[in-house]
């Protein structure tokens, strides 16, 4: 294996044999092959990818994707039935956090026995000890018993251990959903800290923007097969599509929409009006869209003042933005929808004619309309490049969303500054400073009630 490869998995495959009944085992066992009374099932499927060193790689895929059972091969806790892995350095798992713990130990003997399981020497776990208390943050309740402990204290307890292991591989599987904001603020720093330090990192997280934000590819995988891999972006997108796809409405056939909109429908697809998205200079031409076409969104422009799809605009501009729907089949109640994106898939803002009660929208749904509608915003956010995404769906009675045509990433948005910025971060908040003389709020005193009041 190469020297800059960490994680190397070739062809991997897993293979489970499922028994309707259980005698079916025992009749499997004296048959001794020669009949078989199961059936196979495979949760992994000719899986290929690599792992580079200081790399942190996300895995996605709905639940029963085989993610899980693709890191238990990898931390070496079951056995492939086809393919290999090759892991270069120790490796530290965060699989089931807490899953080791003796619940009659107390937090000290559970803290050198999962080291010792990891391979750490006691003096090794006597050196990070008190490191392991204080990122853990149970304090005293150390030399207690763990079953005393709240769920919340055995996750950190046992994310301390694991992260004070100082692994070359780290294998995180949805471990960090639990807790609270501020314990999972915490192990995100100390993942990046590791990264910088050279740890390979590959995670597992249902949540979107965990990807986007600190891996640097990402695998998806869909019913035991790899899909796809690649920027952290483009696989979330795909995933979504897989999740939330395409799928046929009544008689009307499923299609999905490439960005150049060469397409030939359907009977019921009905020929409108030309899409000119492509012809404006904000268009994004690696757009990523998908829907079944019966709503299509044609057209768009960013009004800023007299500028109409200005190359940039200002700090703080009043944006306008309009787009005009289609509809080819009458649509029950659309729902219409934007988000603002970083460039790294980082939603920082979403809304919908739903969300913001837009009864308006229900009159002009019919087969044959065409619909114009505008979403008016002031464009608060840090100078830099950002995307917007804009897309119609429809809700069945049974609540299931039917996408019809989401443009994601569709349009540029590039935000300048003409004068030095007055924050960091993404968006400007119209933060004012002022001086206070007037009262003094270290000094407190007491009301009549007994309370504290600021004087």
């Amino acid at each position: 294996m190469s020297s800059d490869i960490a994680i190397k998995v070739v062809n991997l495959g897993k293979c489970y044999q499922i028994y309707e009944n259980p005698r079916d085992r025992l009749k499997q066992m004296l048959m001794q092959g020669r009949r078989n009374y199961f059936r196979e099932f495979w949760a992994l499927h000719d899986v290929s990818f690599e792992v580079r060193k200081g790399e942190t790689v996300g895995l996605v895929g709905k639940n029963g994707a085989g993610k899980s059972t693709l890191l238990q091969i990898v931390c070496g806790t079951l056995a492939p039935s086809a393919g290999s892995v090759e892991v270069c350095g120790r490796i530290g798992a965060l699989l089931e956090l807490g899953s080791g713990f003796n619940p009659e130990f107390t937090g000290r003997e559970n803290v050198y026995l999962n080291g010792a399981l990891l391979g750490l020497a006691k003096e090794e776990v006597d050196q990070r000890f008190d490191r392991i208390v204080d990122f853990s943050g149970v304090g005293n309740f150390i030399d207690q018993p763990v079953k005393t402990y709240s769920s919340g204290m055995v996750v950190r307890l046992a994310f301390a251990v694991q992260a004070q292991s100082d692994p070359d591989v780290l294998i995180v599987d949805e471990a960090l959903a639990v807790g609270d904001a501020k314990f999972q603020t915490k192990c995100f720093a100390h993942l990046r800290a590791l990264k910088q330090r050279g740890t390979s990192i590959l995670l597992v997280s249902h949540a979107t923007e965990q990807i986007a934000t600190h891996c640097d590819r990402a695998v998806f995988l869909n019913n035991g097969r790899m899909v796809t891999s690649g920027k952290p972006r483009d696989v979330i997108n795909t995933y979504l599509d897989y999740m939330f796809g395409v799928e046929r409405v009544g008689d009307q056939a499923s299609l999905i929409l490439d960005a150049s909109d060469k397409i030939t429908t359907s009977d019921e697809i009905l020929s409108m009006s030309e899409d000119l998205f492509h012809s404006h200079q904000t268009y994004n031409q690696h757009e990523y869209r998908w829907g079944d076409g019966i709503a299509r969104i044609l057209d768009y422009s960013l009004v800023v003042g007299s500028n109409i799809n200005p190359s940039t605009i200002d700090v703080g501009d009043q944006v306008r933005l309009r787009v005009s729907i289609a509809f080819s089949l009458e649509v029950v109640r659309p729902i219409l929808g934007f988000t603002i994106k970083t460039k790294e898939g980082i939603t920082l803002y979403n809304t919908n004619s739903e969300l913001q009660s837009f009864s308006e929208i229900n009159a002009a749904s019919r087969q044959g309309d065409v619909l114009g509608i505008s979403f008016s915003f002031r464009a608060l956010l840090a100078p830099g490049e950002y995307f917007i995404s804009v897309g119609v769906a429809s809700r069945r009675p049974d609540g299931t969303v039917v996408p019809h045509d989401r443009r994601y990433d569709s349009i540029q948005l590039a935000v300048v500054s003409s004068k030095p910025t007055e924050f960091t971060g993404f968006f400007d908040l119209g933060v004012r400073m002022t001086p206070d003389f007037h009262q003094n709020l270290l000094a407190v005193g007491r009301t009549e009630g007994g309370g504290n009041e600021v004087v």
